[in-house]
């Protein structure tokens, strides 16, 4: 790791009332000196002057923050400075920190990255800053902020401590192979402690699909015939124009996402193209696309302008609800439709958009999940299939030093969950996600 100080702004780009420059190694100390005159006491924020190193010239008037090592985000020494958030004013005083001798600007994730280094963060916690960076709503802030805070590391841990005493009692029955009737009600104890393990991790990896749909937002798509109110819906709901709305049957082509937090979950709504038969190569791309998403979604909404539907077309899709739109324009009341909508004059569209909320939060509500990363799930199915090895074999006084075996690689790839071992590459994918003052 490049030993050399860095410095960054940790707050947006742009004007604001104050701007955030975080400097982080051993030429902290330095640049502060340089800039504010002196070391503040640590933690403690000082107003001051800051000076260009070189000239002397005042640059601007804020806050100077000093944070020693190891006690800081980085596990460095570390300066932050709480000036004027200017254009003109942060440029200034980040070049007037880049000129001390041994600083040079921060990559993409570099702060974070050397906290993980020098222990001050395992690789879960990193991924649940990351996730709370980009949370957008309350339930994945939840649950961005309850990884960050090592709910992960913790089960982990948690999950180790039940299985050492399993290993122990094996590894005791391979040891005192002498001792028979011992020997057979100690792996008889250890089996049924490591039954109960072997339920839970299957939970854990259950409940991961709750904890995807937190991050990713539960999917619902729009779908039916052509000119059955699909994109009018999509606008409605976004209040915008997102999609173009057309008489012109087929004017929807390709799938198009709006993004939405409803009472606090993440919702990606999809406007489909219209199914129909066609002989345009175009639309029938766009048809072939539409039912792939309502393939991979949480919940289709069927719409049409008619009482009566049918699901003949979406196959085996799980949660379909067929919607009747444009009640504006009059027709049969009654029919098979959950709800009876019109987009363009709003009725209906109330009680829709509640049941879509609730919906949404029968699918990624309550606690927040344990397993919220494939790495995490991948660790989890590591682990459930090396206690199932081990729980396979009948015997365990014949094949005490398989499932001792079992047992090792199981605890092995929890103690991967804190990120320790593993690739550069992946490592460097990770940190290059973050910001360049994060």
């Amino acid at each position: 790791m490049d030993s050399r100080t860095i410095a960054a702004v940790s707050t947006p780009p742009g004007t604001s009332g104050v701007a955030v420059i975080r400097v982080s190694g051993p030429a902290s100390r330095n640049v502060a000196t340089g800039l504010a005159g002196c070391v503040p006491e640590p933690r403690r924020a000082l107003l001051a002057t800051l000076r260009n190193p070189v000239s002397g010239e005042n640059l601007d008037r804020g806050l100077v923050l000093w944070f020693p090592a190891p006690h800081s985000f980085t596990g460095e020494d570390v300066v932050e400075f709480q000036v004027h958030g200017g254009r003109a004013v942060v440029a200034v005083v980040l070049r007037a920190i880049l000129s001390t001798e041994g600083t040079r600007p921060a990559e993409a994730g570099e702060f974070t990255r050397r906290a993980f280094e020098n222990g001050r963060m395992d690789l879960a916690a990193i991924e649940g800053l990351g996730d709370l960076l980009r949370a957008e709503t309350e339930a994945q802030r939840r649950q961005a902020f309850a990884l960050y805070q090592g709910r992960l590391t913790s089960e982990a841990d948690r999950l180790q401590r039940l299985l050492l005493p399993v290993l122990a009692m094996v590894e005791a029955a391979i040891d005192f192979p002498d001792e028979g009737d011992v020997a057979s009600d100690t792996l008889a104890g250890a089996r049924a402690r490591l039954g109960a393990v072997k339920t839970e991790i299957a939970g854990l990896l259950a409940d991961a699909a709750r904890g995807e749909r937190v991050r990713d937002g539960v999917t619902v798509v729009i779908a039916g015939p052509p000119n059955a109110g699909k994109s009018t819906l999509l606008n409605a709901i976004a209040r915008r124009e997102a999609a173009i709305v057309s008489p012109t049957p087929g004017t929807t082509r390709d799938s198009i996402e709006v993004h939405l937090d409803l009472a606090g979950i993440a919702v990606v709504l999809v406007d489909t193209a219209g199914l129909r038969d066609s002989d345009d190569a175009v639309e029938r791309e766009g048809m072939r696309r539409a039912q792939e998403r309502i393939a991979g979604a949480d919940l289709t909404l069927w719409l049409a302008p008619t009482a009566k539907f049918s699901n003949e077309t979406l196959g085996d899709q799980a949660e379909f609800w067929p919607i009747r739109t444009q009640i504006d324009r009059g027709g049969a009341e009654g029919g098979t439709a959950r709800h009876h909508i019109s987009a363009v004059t709003g009725e209906g569209m109330d009680a829709l958009l509640a049941d879509i909320a609730a919906f949404a939060a029968d699918r990624a509500g309550g606690e927040p999940a344990v397993l919220v990363h494939e790495r995490h799930r991948a660790i989890f199915r590591e682990v459930l299939e090396a206690v199932g090895l081990a729980d396979a074999h009948p015997d365990w006084n014949d094949a005490a030093e398989l499932v001792a075996e079992a047992l090792r690689r199981a605890l092995a790839a929890l103690g991967r969950s804190r990120g320790r071992v593993g690739t550069e590459a992946m490592l460097d994918e990770l940190f290059s996600a973050f910001c360049i003052g994060k």
